[in-house]
C-alpha cells in the first residue's frame, strides 16, 4: 500500500539478526530510522524452549539494542512483561506503527519459514511501504542454491562445498585445486578417544545484570520448561562471542579435527568450538571465522584436517542446510518416508536410562542446552531413527533442547539427516549403527549396565539388536542402496534362528519404552 507519511523507516530486527551492518540498517541515517526490537510470547512458546536458550536469545537482544543506542540509533525495545505486548511479530509491528507512524518498514528475510509467511502479509496489513530484504550473511543466496540445486537428480553436501569452497576462494591454491590437494579430510577426523583426554576448558562468561534480569524472567515465566539455567555462561554479546572465538583458535583447533567425533563420558565440550549459538545469533561471521581458521593452517598451528573439518561445517554444511530447508518447505516438516509412528521416549526428557550413552548425552543437553554433532547424530539420533521414532515429535525435541536450534538449521538435519524422512533427498543413506560405533568413538560402553559385545541377550546393548531390527524392517528400501545394500549379506549369512533372535529382543526392548507426555513439548 502507498503511504504519504513523513515519517520514519521503521527496521525490525529479529531476534537472530543481532548483527551490525544487516542489511536493514546497512546505509541508512540514524536520524530517520526507528529500530524495533520484540520479545514475544509465539516465539518462546511455540514448542517450549529450554531455559538457557529463552534466556540467552532475550539477553543477547537486549544486550544489541544497548549496543545500537549507544551508536546513536534509536531504538522501540519491546520486552516480554510490558503490559500491551501482542505477543507475535506482526502485533508488535501494528503497535509500532501506531506509534511512530512510519513511512516505510525494511526488514530482512526470516530465518524461519512460518515467520516469513507472516512477514509476507505485511504489506496487505500495514498502510505504508513494506520492503523485505534477503539475507545476505549467507553465502549462498537461495535463488543460487536452487539454481545450482535445479537441474539435479540427487543433492549432495559435498558437490556443494566444493562450489562454496570456488566461491569463497577458502583453501585453496591459485590453480583451482584444493589446498593440501584434497577437498574433504574427514576420513582423519575420527580419532578413538582411548587415550587420556584434556581438552582445555572453554570460556563461559558470567552473567551481567542484564543476563541475571533474563534469567530471572525466564525462571518466572517459563519455569515448567526443560532444562535449568545454573550453569549459564554464554556469550551474548559480539565482544564475548569473540573472545570465544579467539580461545577456539589458540586452544582447541589444532585438535578439534582429529577428536570431532569423539565422546567422552562427562567431558562435554572437548575441542569442538562452541560457537554455533554465536553465528546462529548473528553475532559471528562464518565467513570471517573460515579465513580465520586458514589463517591458522597457514601459521601452521593446526593441521589442515581440523581446518577442513571446521570449514566444511560452515561454508559447506551450514549453507547446504538452509538452502535445502527453503527448497523443500513446507513439506519437509510433515516428511516420515519410513512411517516411524512409535512415540519419543519419556528419558529424552527425564535422562532415566540405563543406556549410558543416551543418559549421558541427554544430561549434557539438560544441563548446557548442547551436546556436539556426533552425540546429536549417532548416539541421540540413531537410538530414535532405530527404534521408529515419530519424526514430529524428534523434530520438537531437537527444536526444544538445543540453544543453537532455529527450524532452518534443525529440521533438515532432524528430519533428513537423522531420521531419512526425506526419502533420502538430503542424505544417500541413514546413519544407523550398532553399538560397535558408539564403542569405538566414546567411554561409554566401558561402564554401561548393558554390554555391547553381547548381541540379543537381556543385558545386551540395545542398539546391536535394533540395528538388525531397522534393516530388516525396512531392506525393501535398502536393499540396492549402494552405500548399505552389502550388509544384507551378513544379515542372510545368519542362520534362521539368530535373525529372529535379534528381532525378538528389539521387539521387548521397544515394549518397554514408555512414550513421553506431549506437555513435555508443548503447552497444555
Amino acid at each position: 500500500m502507498a503511504d504519504t507519511s513523513d515519517g520514519p523507516v521503521l527496521v525490525p530486527i529479529l531476534g537472530d539478526q543481532l548483527t551490525r551492518d544487516i542489511a536493514s540498517i546497512r546505509g541508512r541515517t540514524k536520524d530517520d530510522t526507528v529500530i524495533l526490537m520484540m520479545e514475544v510470547w509465539d516465539e518462546a512458546t511455540y514448542v517450549k524452549h529450554h531455559k538457557q536458550k529463552i534466556a540467552l536469545i532475550f539477553s543477547a537482544m537486549r544486550h544489541f539494542a544497548a549496543e545500537l543506542e549507544d551508536a546513536g540509533w534509536t531504538v522501540d525495545y519491546v520486552e516480554l512483561t510490558d503490559e500491551d505486548n501482542a505477543g507475535s511479530f506482526t502485533g508488535e509491528v501494528a503497535r509500532a506503527v501506531e506509534r511512530h507512524d512510519p513511512r516505510a518498514i525494511h526488514v530482512v528475510e526470516a530465518g524461519e519459514w512460518r515467520v516469513q509467511q507472516a512477514i509476507e502479509e505485511w504489506p496487505d496489513k500495514f498502510a505504508c511501504e513494506v520492503e523485505i530484504l534477503p539475507d545476505d550473511r549467507y553465502i549462498c543466496p537461495l535463488a543460487d542454491f536452487n539454481e545450482w540445486a535445479e537441474d539435479r537428480d540427487t543433492l549432495r553436501m559435498e558437490n556443494f562445498y566444493r562450489e562454496m569452497r570456488k566461491r569463497t576462494g577458502i583453501l585453496m591454491d591459485n590453480d583451482g585445486k584444493p589446498k593440501g590437494g584434497e577437498w574433504n579430510y574427514d576420513e582423519d577426523n575420527r580419532a578413538s578417544p582411548k587415550d587420556e583426554m584434556n581438552p582445555p576448558e572453554r570460556p563461559l562468561f558470567e552473567p551481567d545484570e542484564i543476563t541475571r534480569e533474563c534469567i530471572e524472567l525466564v525462571e518466572d515465566k517459563f519455569g515448567d520448561h526443560f532444562g535449568n539455567l545454573d550453569n549459564f555462561g554464554w556469550p551474548v554479546t559480539r565482544d564475548e562471542a569473540e573472545k570465544a572465538a579467539d580461545a577456539f583458535f589458540k586452544e582447541r583447533i589444532e585438535k578439534f579435527g582429529k577428536y570431532q567425533d569423539a565422546m567422552v563420558h562427562g567431558q562435554d565440550d572437548l575441542w569442538h568450538s562452541m560457537l554455533s549459538t554465536s553465528i546462529n545469533l548473528g553475532l559471528l561471521d562464518p565467513l570471517e571465522l573460515c579465513k580465520r581458521a586458514e589463517q591458522c593452517y597457514e601459521d601452521g598451528t593446526a593441521p589442515i584436517n581440523s581446518v577442513e573439518g571446521f570449514i566444511r561445517q560452515l561454508i559447506g554444511w551450514r549453507e547446504y542446510v538452509r538452502g535445502f530447508y527453503w527448497r523443500f518447505m513446507p513439506d519437509l516438516e510433515s516428511n516420515n518416508a519410513l512411517n516411524a509412528q512409535r512415540g519419543l521416549p519419556e528419558f529424552y526428557w527425564t535422562g532415566e536410562t540405563d543406556m549410558r550413552c543416551l543418559a549421558d548425552s541427554i544430561r549434557s543437553t539438560r544441563d548446557n542446552a548442547h551436546a556436539h554433532h556426533i552425540q546429536r547424530l549417532m548416539v541421540l539420533g540413531n537410538f530414535c531413527l532405530l527404534a521408529g521414532i515419530n519424526p514430529r515429535e524428534v523434530q520438537d525435541w531437537y527444536l526444544v533442547v538445543y540453544a543453537d536450534a532455529y527450524q532452518w538449521v534443525e529440521l533438515p538435519n532432524v528430519a533428513a539427516m537423522i531420521l531419512y524422512a526425506d526419502g533420502g533427498k538430503l542424505a544417500s543413506k541413514p546413519y544407523s549403527a550398532s553399538g560397535n560405533y558408539i564403542n569405538k568413538m566414546s567411554n561409554y560402553c566401558s561402564d554401561c549396565k548393558y554390554s555391547v559385545n553381547k548381541k540379543v541377550e537381556e543385558d545386551a546393548c540395545p542398539f546391536n539388536s535394533l540395528y538388525w531390527y531397522f534393516m530388516d524392517r525396512h531392506r525393501d528400501r535398502f536393499e540396492k542402496n549402494p552405500r548399505i545394500g552389502r550388509i544384507y549379506s551378513n544379515w542372510d549369512r545368519m542362520d534362521g534362528d539368530k535373525r529372529q533372535a535379534y528381532l525378538d529382543r528389539a521387539e521387548q526392548f521397544l515394549d518397554t519404552l514408555i512414550p513421553a507426555d506431549s506437555s513435555w513439548a508443548h503447552a497444555e
